[in-house]
This record gives structure tokens, sequence and C-alpha cells, in this order.
């Protein structure tokens, strides 16, 4: 029997050897199995005496192959027992395929998480079906491979022996158009904030909202979605297998449509937020690959987790070293920030009073680190709204700037074609040097820029890759005085 092991998004083929010798009974499983794997010796004794067939009262040994490589999870269930039938000469047929599943105690067959991932790398080294249960028959189909789906450790049987024939699972159809909440014609003023909402969506850039309570910050921040590129084939695959891997793929409708939106409560954990845990299990930023990542009221979350975003937010993956082994998750995306400037909100509104002192004000800005704002490339200041401007009807639309948006990615496909980067946010030194040049006026303003506000170097590249990005919303091939003044603009302290 043919299984897969899973670590992460790491996947390997698993060989399931069965040996049923005369002796005392017995039942061992070795091939350095995790206690997960252990227990599903009383699992699988008791699914397979529940379904009607015999467990041979003999020795039996069940090695996991290749012994070196850790098993982990209750994926092993089903293979373990149609090689433990096969063994018996109560399954006749060869088992050719890759099967994997949990049994309950009854028989019946149960999901595992993980499905996408293992059935691609099955299927990239020639295997065409898979036996899984009923509601991972989607994810498997969409592998594009014979998938067949069972409900219980009898159909499994009774389908391979050929008494009854199960026809594969259909490729389950896509979701239809996302609908999204929040549509910036929903918000009255502020364009400045959604001016740089729109070059965070164009050049996947990372973005910090300030400003008072109720002045349209979190609104902006959920309008992201709306303004964002549809995912291509590609990224599609790419964080449909990561949701797989957390569990949260929709059985109907594994591939995802929509771009990930994940907003973590300010209470996670650093846990929650890049992953963790043994098996490591993906976090907040991973779920979010392709997608956006929004932590409303930033400076409430602990400093300590909002310090493990760094790596993530300038290496596009993270990394979890446990003992048993390392699992790297992608974590591709647009961050998407809002706060108050004090702890009471009014710092800097004119029509309120601030009642913050100086040092609650220092301490509570110093709760996001000087490293992790550098890493922003957007900050930008959202002002309370006037009344005349809530009653103002002439707002534009969503569907507008996203085609703008996406008229501004294809300029960057067609710029960075042959290259590894997708967006100007992930170009690098030498390709800043490249695509992003400027002439002696413009570099006069940069180093005025630098020496006055003390960029860093990091931070000086950054603002050369949002200047890049405003002028391919405009349709400049050239960068600008213009581009590159409203990228400093758009970088103020928070």
């Amino acid at each position: 029997m043919t299984a897969c092991a899973l670590w992460g998004l790491e996947t390997a083929l698993v060989t399931v050897e069965v040996d049923v010798a005369n002796g005392l009974p017995a039942f061992v499983v070795v091939g350095l199995p995790d206690a997960t794997v252990q227990e599903a010796r009383e699992r699988v004794r008791a699914a397979v005496r529940n379904s009607g067939y015999e467990f041979p009262l003999r020795r039996v040994t069940v090695n996991l192959a290749p012994a070196e490589r850790r098993k982990e999870g209750t994926g092993f269930d089903l293979a373990i027992a149609l090689g433990i039938l096969r063994a018996s000469g109560q399954l006749q047929s060869k088992l050719d395929v890759l099967c994997f599943g949990e049994l309950a105690l009854d028989g019946a067959l149960r999901p595992v998480r993980g499905a996408m991932p293992r059935v691609r790398h099955a299927a990239a080294r020639g295997i065409r079906a898979v036996v899984v249960a009923t509601d991972n028959a989607g994810e498997a189909a969409a592998c594009g491979v014979a998938a067949y789906g069972f409900g219980s450790l009898r159909d499994v049987v009774d389908h391979l022996d050929g008494r009854v024939r199960v026809p594969p699972c259909a490729v389950p159809p896509r979701a239809g158009e996302p609908r999204h909440e929040v549509d910036l014609a929903d918000i009255a003023g502020q364009e400045t904030p959604k001016r740089a909402l729109e070059i965070a969506a164009a050049g996947g850039h990372n973005l910090l909202f300030v400003g008072p309570p109720g002045t349209g910050k979190t609104m902006l921040a959920r309008a992201l979605p709306s303004i964002l590129p549809p995912l291509d084939d590609e990224e599609a695959i790419a964080a449909s297998a990561i949701h797989s891997v957390a569990g949260l793929a929709d059985p109907r409708h594994p591939i995802l449509t929509a771009r990930p939106f994940r907003a973590p409560h300010h209470t996670a954990s650093h846990l929650a937020l890049v992953g963790g845990g043994s098996p490591p299990r993906p976090g907040e930023v991973s779920l979010a690959h392709c997608g956006s990542l929004f932590l409303d009221e930033v400076a409430e979350f602990s400093p300590s987790v909002l310090d493990t975003l760094r790596e993530p937010l300038e290496e596009r993956s993270v990394t979890i070293s446990r003992a048993g082994g390392a699992a790297t998750y992608p974590a591709r995306f647009v961050l998407v920030a809002a706060m108050n400037p004090c702890p009471c909100g009014f710092w800097g509104d004119g029509e309120r009073e601030c009642r913050c002192l100086p040092d609650q004000i220092e301490r509570y800005r110093g709760r996001l680190s000087g490293p992790l704002v550098d890493r922003i490339d957007l900050r930008v200041h959202v002002p309370r709204v006037a009344y005349e401007r809530l009653r103002d009807e002439g707002r534009e639309f969503s569907a507008v700037v996203r085609d703008r948006v996406l008229a501004a990615r294809e300029r960057m496909r067609a710029r960075l074609s042959g290259t590894s980067q997708r967006v100007n946010a992930d170009l690098t030194v030498a390709e800043v040097k490249r695509f992003c040049r400027v002439d002696a006026e413009t570099e006069a303003l940069l180093g005025g820029a630098v020496r006055t506000r003390r960029l860093s170097a990091r931070g000086y590249h950054r603002v050369l890759r949002v200047a890049r990005t405003a002028a391919d919303l405009a349709g400049s091939e050239g960068l600008r005085a213009d581009d590159v003044s409203l990228a400093l603009l758009l970088r103020s302290d928070p």
C-alpha cells in the first residue's frame, strides 16, 4: 500500500508493508511512528472487526517505509487496514493506488487535513488514482487525478475487489465571484488614504493607517480585497494547499477564488500569528498567502508577537524548526495595520482634546518597534471627515480602481518577465537600481530626505519601490519627481 506523510507543506510517499506471521497475537507498528500513528492499532482493529472482517489473531507487523522519516497524523489508518486485509487474504485485488484517511471504530472513513499537497506530490510521481474519504475527494480531484471517495472501509474493499464500482469524483466547480463587504465608494473623503490603498494593492506594499477613532481606518482596510487583482491559477493552488493543511478547505469548493483576508484579534499569540505547534501548523501570515493580513488596533498586540512579523515581511516565508525537523510555509501577503495615535486616540485631532501625557504617547507608539515600522512602506494619517464630505455622493467605486491596479500589474509583469518577482514590493536591490533610475533633480530630493528624515538603506529602497508603483499606476515608464515626492509623503512617521 502507498500512503503519504505530511510535515508542514512537505510530503513524502510512504510504503505500508504488512506481515502476518504465526506466533502469539500481537499488532506492532514500526517505521518511526508518533503517538497518533501508534494509536491507529486500536482504531484499525475495531474498524476491521466492525466492518464485518476478521482481524487475524496472529503476529501482525506493519512497517512504514522509509523508516528514517517520522510519521505523524491519522492519515495512515486506511492504508494499514487495507494492508492487513490484503495480507490475510480478505482483499484480493492488487493495491496500486494512493490511499489515506482516518478510520472510526465502526469502520467509517473520515477526512484528514492536507489532502491537496499529498495528492499533488503523488501525482508528480506518477500515481494517477487515489482512495480517500468522501470529504477529501473534491480536493484530490482538483489535482488532476482519478479520486475515489468513500464513506467506510467496507465500501473501499467492495470497490477494490470489483463488487461495487464507484465512478471517480468530478472536479468540483469553483465558487462564484467573491462578494466584498466594503466598497471604496462606501468611504467618505479620505482621498490620500485611498490613494495609499491603491498603491498598496498594485505594488504589494505594506500599509499602516494612523488616526483618531471613527475616521474609517477599518473600513479602508476591509476595502482592500475589493481592489486586489483576482488569483491566477498558480496562486490559487498555492493558497488552497495551505488552507488544506490547516484543515480549512471547503469540500464543495476546495480551490480558492478570492484572495485570503485574515484579521486576527489583538490577543493572538505568536504561534497563532506565524504558526507552530507539533506537528507545525500554518499561522495567520501563511493563511494570508497571496492575500492580505489586517491587524486592527495593532498597538494593542504584544510587542514580542509583532516582532515575529519581521522575518515573513522580509523573506516572504516562515520556517518553523522543531526537534523532528523544520517546516517552511510561504507568507507572501500585504500587511495592512491600523492604530490610534495615542492611548485615548485624539492626539493631533483638531476637534477633540488629547488627555494623554507625553510619556504615555511615547510608550504607546513604542509598542511598534523601529525595525518593524521600517518594513512598512506606506504610513498614512487618516483624519476626521468633515460633515460636508459625508454627504458627498461622487465617490469612485472599487471596480474603477481595480482596473487601474490590473493595468499597473500588467506593466510590472511585462517588466519583471524572466525574474522570480511578481510585484514592485519584491524588487531586489539590483532590480531597484535597474528599474528605478532617477534624474539628478530627483536624486537630490531623495538625498535630502535621507539626511533630514534619517532613512535607513531599507527605507531608501522602499521609497523607490513605492515610487515605481506610483509611476506604473500613472502609466509612466520612468520615475518622475512627483512619484518620488508622493512616496515620501506617504511614508510619514506613525
